[in-house]
């Protein structure tokens, strides 16, 4: 089996992001939300805070400035109307960043969103005929939303309300040009910030069969893409790197944490917040992909998102559950695969502090903790679980799907990038990659499905449009082409391209260009229905409110 620099952080990094999760869920309310797709039983009650992927990375287009996305609300048949899928109007959708390594939130990003809806008892309409512009009246619901911010701790400030949300995608009857309405919602703000609501095709590929006895117990259910054709719901913002690092200097503090949260009013009636003094609790909860999902057991996963990571390394079975997760003991039952003796000092290092070298770990290499940061302060580091990036490493042209598995620095486990193929990472690891420097021939394939199914763009908010037409044929139509030119891998279903070697990785800049060298050297490398209306009398045509921007926006 071929070699490839950086291979063991790559396996450890990933292998750390799935073992990791059931102890935690021993703390915190037992009404508790989860997140990824579906896993728990609790969230499958409230769809539209369910917290299914983050992603954060370093803008491929835009030097200097980060992308961070979050997606909600699984399993959207482009078909499910005539609601379809809104954000929740009673929920606060978060996404937080650590630069000091305490894992309390240093800059939180906050999403609300409200409805506009003038169907009334006139209507069972989404739409009353074509939508051609975000504020065109033959939309009869659309919604927008509030952004504000909090920095060190600061009170939160509104950075602009008023803005409106992509509307879900009904079909080409309805909504003839859907890429134009997505231009339409993403806005820049004064100093520079992007930001976007709005339906997307879900990025996450990968074969949800692993759940049918690891793959059928012989590894012949894979290659199923099982989200092709499903949407989702994403929030995405771009910011500056000053914005996000500590001390505003990049420089000296490249290295963030990263994760997504969604709060409820402790008390809800019909839907509402109900005001007084009950205030907010954490229903959601979401890192380093496949946490919950695939690791903590049934009756844990709905406390799951409740915990705040600053709590994580205090409790001792979260530390139990890393050093020795559940996964590779099912491969080694069920595949008779030896799972790798524990405990597993390698995936603790790397999932609860990030790859460092001051943290007195196995992994001689410094990538993606905070402790990396010259201005940190160590005494204070807290060890957590989160999406770490390091901002100083440059995007490659040609990006690996491994990421660090493959020597790509710039992708998961540092960060996660939309392309990265974080299930055939996480399973390599599981079985030992991380140790033996090797990929593990049985499960070389990993679940054949390597690229998601539609292209994403080349500029923000880079997610593929919606995908229209119904899933249960052929596995859904695709989401129509873009005139941007797409990054990463072809759709799966394409050919796949030749993944580019070691030597075709894009150089770090100065503070990690030494990196892959270090890692090779230690560790071995209803439309329908609205045209049957039509000749119906339209409404009469009324603008929405212009977005409005708080006075704050010029600075951070």
């Amino acid at each position: 089996m071929r070699k490839t620099r950086g291979r063991r952080v790559g396996a450890a990094v990933a292998a750390l992001g799935v073992g990791f999760g059931g102890a935690v869920a021993l703390l915190g309310p037992s009404d508790a939300g989860a997140s990824s797709h579906r896993e728990a039983p609790a969230i499958g009650n409230d769809q539209f805070v369910d917290n299914t992927d983050v992603y954060s990375f370093v803008s491929p287009d835009r030097p200097g400035y980060v992308t961070m996305l979050a997606n909600f609300s699984p399993f959207e048949e482009p078909n499910g109307g005539p609601n379809f899928y809104p954000f929740a109007t009673d929920a606060r959708y978060n996404i937080n960043v650590d630069s000091d390594g305490d894992a309390k939130p240093d800059a939180v990003y906050r999403w609300t969103f409200h409805n506009v809806d003038k169907r009334g008892g006139n209507t069972f309409l989404y739409n009353n005929g074509p939508v051609t512009s975000i504020d065109d009246p033959n939309l009869l619901f659309r919604q927008t939303y509030t952004l504000e911010a909090s920095f060190n701790g600061g009170p939160f400030k509104t950075r602009a309300s008023n803005l409106p949300v992509a509307p879900s995608r009904v079909g080409p009857a309805s909504m003839p040009d859907y890429k134009k309405l997505r231009d339409q919602a993403t806005t820049t703000l004064p100093g520079g910030w992007k930001t976007f609501a709005g339906q997307a095709d879900d990025p996450f590929f990968l074969d949800l069969r692993v759940f049918d006895l690891l793959y059928g117990g012989d590894l012949s259910e894979v290659g199923q893409d099982t989200l092709a054709g499903y949407n989702a719901n994403t929030i995405a913002i771009q910011v500056p790197f000053k914005d996000v690092a500590l001390n505003g200097d990049a420089t000296r503090n490249p290295v963030i944490g990263v994760w997504s949260t969604a709060e409820r009013p402790r008390v809800r009636i019909s839907g509402k917040a109900t005001g007084g003094s009950g205030g907010w609790v954490q229903v959601s909860r979401l890192g380093n992909p496949l946490v919950n999902e695939v690791v903590v057991p049934a009756n844990l996963k709905d406390a799951f998102n409740a915990l705040p990571p600053d709590k994580d390394a205090s409790i001792a079975p979260v530390v139990a559950r890393v050093k020795n997760p559940e996964v590779p003991q099912l491969i080694q039952s069920i595949y008779g695969l030896k799972a790798p003796a524990a405990p597993r000092n390698d995936l603790a290092e790397i999932f609860l502090t990030g790859i460092t070298t001051k943290a007195g770990g196995p992994i001689k290499a410094d990538l993606n903790s905070q402790l990396n940061n010259a201005d940190v302060v160590s005494s204070r580091f807290r060890p957590s679980e989160m999406l770490r990036l390091n901002l100083s490493v440059k995007p490659t042209a040609t990006p690996n799907r491994l990421g660090v598995l493959a020597g790509d620095l710039q992708g998961f486990p540092n960060g996660r990038r939309l392309t990265d193929d974080v299930v055939d990472i996480e399973l390599q690891a599981l079985e030992g990659a991380a140790q033996t420097g090797k990929l593990v021939d049985a499960l070389a394939k990993g679940d054949a499905v390597n690229a998601n199914d539609d292209a994403f763009g080349s500029s923000f908010p880079y997610v593929a449009l919606p995908n229209v037409g119904a899933v249960n044929k052929s596995g859904g139509t695709r989401a129509a082409p873009t005139a941007t030119k797409a990054i990463g891998p072809a759709p799966a279903k394409s050919a796949a391209p030749a993944e580019p070697s070691a030597s075709t990785t894009a150089a770090a800049s100065p503070s990690t260009s030494n990196v892959g060298t270090t890692v090779a050297g230690a560790v071995g490398g209803a439309g329908a229905a609205a045209l049957v209306l039509m000749g119906g009398a339209w409404l009469i045509r009324r603008r929405r409110a212009a977005p409005t921007f708080g006075p704050d926006t010029q600075d951070r």
